[in-house]
């Protein structure tokens, strides 16, 4: 498997993954596939990652710009996902190692804070922490909103506030 950053060619298989993906599982619903494609053109697109095996698409991890602040200062955020993995390459790792490879590349970029909704039972594996989002006010507050830090060192905030990107408030 080998992971790469997407070009703007390969929006048709993210797409298309993006849709087969959450059309077998029982999370989310068909509006990712579009999401991708409103994040990438209201320009809110930080990473999008694909991971590739043998010249097929196989996963697509994408973080995306958010507007966070704590205790007063603006943070160095983005929101994880959609994040998706072909139908028959689930429960291959596809998708941890799009997350680990991201986050590692965020990092080094100095994004201070991730965010993601989704299943409690899977992103705390990654450092995600609903306790940590509880910290936030956001639309998305709920026990599948979770947050970590990507920068070591930095303060548990108080409070704070944190939004995602406008193409999310679309969603269906």
């Amino acid at each position: 498997m080998d992971i790469a950053e997407a070009k703007d060619d390969d929006l048709p298989a993210i797409q298309a993954l993006q849709a087969a993906a959450f059309e077998a599982s029982d999370y989310g619903h068909q509006g990712e596939a579009d999401l991708v494609a409103e994040l990438i053109e209201d320009g809110d697109v930080v990473l999008s990652l694909c991971a590739w095996d043998k010249g097929q698409l196989i996963g697509h991890a994408l973080f995306s710009r958010m507007k966070v602040s704590a205790d007063g200062r603006a943070l160095n955020a983005v929101g994880l996902g959609p994040v998706a993995t072909a139908p028959k390459h689930q429960g291959r790792c596809v998708a941890a190692a799009l997350i680990e490879h991201g986050h590692q590349m965020l990092m080094r970029q100095g994004v201070e804070i991730a965010f993601v909704l989704g299943d409690p039972g899977y992103y705390p594996r990654f450092g995600y922490s609903a306790d940590l989002a509880a910290r936030f006010t956001c639309a998305y507050a709920c026990e599948a909103l979770m947050a970590r830090f990507l920068q070591p060192g930095l303060d548990v905030p108080a409070r704070g506030k944190a939004r995602y990107a406008p193409a999310f408030d679309r969603m269906d």
